[in-house]
């Protein structure tokens, strides 16, 4: 049974879509209504969503924008996009975005179910026995193995000390048709950890797998991502990321989330389609073919630090700070101590601002250097709560003692406490405390 997200700031809309889906014989355990983008975030934060269907104007946050956010609290919830514009600006970074379908209103009943339906039947594409597993992946991949010239000449370009850049680009080009031109790049590394599936893998079924985890970057950068992957010299999957200066120069998204949101999608579908855990490696974005070996390096220095915290599985250079003169990787306690000043910083800026309406997971972290994944991460292994969970405790306790210490109104403390609408602070503290803000009262 599924559960599904409709956010439209009119309410109409998402009563209308409601009762269409209830009377539609999908398999539908529950279906939740928002009016605005912060009301969908605490949803997909405290429920378990399948489905985000939303519109893409609504007001202070776009649906673009809370489906950014939705990907970095759960890359796996899939997305519907809805809107009045047939605009292919919005439809192409809604797909870049990972949205299955970009629907114009006024919707067509029927266009809308079947597209809810084909999103929700893909949701159901698990991964099977071990052994057909292995059937599927010989026939399906075998023939999509990158030719060798090509994945060595990209593994040249990547190399720390190359000094003969532009003539690879260049052969690159004229040979094999990958145009690098950037000027742009990061890059994306995949190293799947075969002792987690619980078998013993053969090497032919180690490199079955190894393409498999090579095809799975393809599905999910193939129509947006201007990207080339292969294999590097120990069979890492690697994946170079390249923008030019008219998609850099959007400044709608931010790159750093976007990238991310593609590491944890990779470590979500290679450990749902193939049962085993990876670890990925993420560099930050540099300009020149130049610094391509300096953004192979750092993809490989941000895989090291899955020694260090081994329930952590996607990690970002940026977030881990080196010597500030060399190259040294940080001591052990060096690492304890920059984790420990980063919760307290995020902590102590929660609780100040715990009661602004919009505070979201990526401004703590903006303000404290790192990205949201690892914010995330480290607060929970800190505090012993998800961060999010801990602004909603803030906010209830404080919502709790204005309802008992003052004659404020409903809406009066609604606002006290960050939530736009009374109505959407009612269902959080009823969550939370078990009893309306009226029964509470009395």
């Amino acid at each position: 049974m599924y559960n599904i997200l409709i956010v439209d700031d009119e309410p109409l809309i998402c009563e209308g879509l409601t009762q269409l889906l209830f009377t539609s014989g999908i398999d539908i355990n529950h279906i939740y209504n928002a009016n605005s983008g912060y009301e969908a975030l605490d949803y997909l934060r405290m429920e378990d969503i399948d489905l985000l269907v939303t519109d893409i104007q609504m007001g202070t946050m776009s649906g673009i924008e809370l489906m950014q956010q939705a990907k970095i609290i759960k890359p796996w919830v899939e997305v519907i996009i809805i809107s009045a514009h047939e605009t292919f600006q919005y439809a192409q970074l809604a797909i870049r975005f990972g949205a299955k379908d970009y629907l114009i209103k006024p919707l067509s009943s029927e266009q809308f179910l079947s597209s809810v339906r084909h999103v929700l039947l893909h949701i159901d594409k698990t991964a099977r026995d071990q052994d057909q597993l292995m059937s599927d992946l010989s026939d399906s991949f075998r023939m999509r193995e990158p030719l060798p010239v090509r994945t060595a000449l990209l593994n040249r370009l990547l190399a720390r000390d190359a000094t003969d850049r532009e003539t690879i680009v260049a052969e690159l080009s004229r040979q094999h048709g990958v145009d690098l031109g950037g000027p742009y790049y990061a890059v994306i590394k995949v190293r799947l950890d075969l002792e987690s599936g619980g078998r013993d893998i053969s090497q032919k079924d180690g490199q079955l797998l190894q393409y498999a985890v090579l095809n799975i970057a393809g599905e999910l950068l193939d129509k947006e991502w201007d990207h080339q992957s292969f294999y590097d010299a120990d069979g890492t999957v690697c994946i170079v990321i390249q923008w030019d200066e008219a998609r850099y120069g959007d400044s709608s998204v931010d790159k750093v989330n976007q990238l991310e949101m593609i590491g944890r999608s990779l470590h979500f579908n290679v450990h749902k389609f193939l049962g085993f855990g990876c670890v990925v490696g993420i560099s930050q974005i540099l300009k020149g073919a130049g610094f391509l070996g300096e953004v192979h390096e750092q993809a490989n220095k941000a895989m090291l630090w899955s020694r260090q915290f081994k329930d952590h599985y996607v990690f970002y250079y940026g977030d881990f700070k080196w010597g500030v003169y060399s190259e040294e990787e940080p001591t052990e306690d060096e690492i304890t101590a920059q984790n420990n000043l980063i919760v307290e910083r995020s902590s102590k800026y929660i609780h100040q601002n715990y009661a602004q309406k919009g505070l979201t997971l990526n401004e703590i972290a903006q303000k404290n250097h790192v990205s949201p994944n690892y914010l995330s991460y480290l607060f929970k292994k800190k505090t012993g709560y998800n961060l999010w969970e801990y602004v909603i405790k803030l906010r209830m306790e404080e919502s709790k003692r204005l309802i008992l210490n003052t004659d404020l109104r409903r809406y009066e403390i609604s606002e006290l406490v960050g939530y736009e609408s009374p109505e959407h602070f009612s269902k959080i503290f009823k969550k939370y405390f078990g009893m309306s803000p009226s029964e509470m009262k009395k």
